[in-house]
C-alpha cells in the first residue's frame, strides 16, 4: 500500500481526513489481476484514454478508438491493442519506447462505468498479432500492474450514436481525412498518403 500513494498524497489525504478512506479503497477495489468482469468490459468498449510520460517526465493524454473489441485481454495480466494511422506524430508509441509506464481509462458513458489499468507497456511493428487488425502499423501490449474501478458519479450520461468512419475495416481502405487534404499539409505527407491520392485524382 505505501508503494500506491505517493508521499503527496498521503499529505492530503490527512489534510481532508481520508487515508483511512483510500487505505480501504485499496484494499477493496485495486487488484493486480484483470478479472472475468474487467475482461468482459475492456473488450466491449470502442474507446479508452492512455497516459504515457516522455524520457524527461513530461505527460501526454491520447484518445484510442476502434472497433469494439480491439482492445484484446490476452490473459490476466496482459492485454494488447493495434496502433493505427495518425497524425504522425507517434507520441503515445515514442513515450511508450521511451519509458513504458502507461495509465488507460476505459469508460462506458451509457452505463456510467469507468475502469483503470496502470501497467508496463511496449510496441512493436513486427509483433504477430499485426494481422489479426486491418491497417495496424503497430501493436502495443500492456503488462498489468494495477486494475481498479472508479467512482462513476461524475461520468455524464451519453448515447452511442454511431462509430467513425475511420476506424479500419477488413476489406477496404480506410479513408484518408479532410485535415490531410489541406493545402498546408499535402506536402508534409508520407509516400504512402501521397500515392493514395494521386490514385484518387486519377480514378484508380
Amino acid at each position: 500500500m505505501a508503494d500506491f500513494y505517493s508521499s503527496p498524497s498521503r499529505q492530503l489525504q490527512d489534510q481532508f481526513d481520508t487515508r483511512r478512506l483510500a487505505d480501504r479503497a485499496r484494499q477493496v477495489i485495486v487488484h493486480e489481476r484483470i478479472t472475468p468482469a474487467d475482461k468482459a468490459f475492456i473488450e466491449s468498449v470502442a474507446m479508452f484514454f492512455i497516459a504515457t510520460v516522455d524520457a524527461q517526465g513530461a505527460p501526454q493524454c491520447s484518445y484510442k478508438g476502434g472497433a469494439p473489441g480491439f482492445v484484446r485481454v490476452l490473459d490476466e495480466r496482459r492485454l494488447a491493442f493495434p496502433l493505427y494511422d495518425g497524425n504522425g506524430m507517434y507520441l503515445t508509441a515514442g513515450n511508450i519506447l521511451a519509458s513504458s509506464k502507461v495509465g488507460l481509462l476505459f469508460i462506458d458513458f451509457e452505463n456510467a462505468r469507468r475502469l483503470r489499468v496502470n501497467g508496463t507497456a511496449s510496441v512493436d511493428t513486427a509483433d504477430p498479432m499485426l494481422s489479426d487488425y486491418h491497417e495496424a502499423q503497430l501493436i502495443a501490449r500492456i503488462e498489468v500492474g494495477e486494475v481498479f474501478v472508479n467512482c462513476p458519479r461524475y461520468v455524464h450520461k451519453a448515447v452511442w450514436v454511431e462509430a467513425s468512419p475511420f476506424v479500419p475495416r477488413s476489406g477496404c481502405e480506410t479513408p484518408i481525412p479532410d485535415w490531410k487534404r489541406k493545402d498546408t499539409m499535402l506536402d508534409a505527407l508520407s509516400e504512402r498518403d501521397r500515392a493514395r491520392l494521386e490514385r484518387e485524382k486519377s480514378g484508380r
